[in-house]
């Protein structure tokens, strides 16, 4: 059994998190299809501005 540690777990519910956020504010059908997409990338768009606002 392989252990991933805290961090697979903290992905994790950030994912399911961004799902439920994402489906909840989508208007049409395709629009919840574009929010799960958008919730399995949304860890690159943030460590992108993170290092955009850091300037690196």
């Amino acid at each position: 059994m392989k252990k991933c540690g805290p961090g697979g777990v903290v992905y994790f519910f950030g994912f399911v998190g961004a799902v439920v956020y994402f489906i909840r504010h989508a208007d049409s059908f395709w629009a919840g299809v574009l929010g799960f997409f958008k919730a399995l990338v949304w860890p690159a768009f943030l460590i992108y501005k993170l290092l955009e606002f850091l300037k690196m």
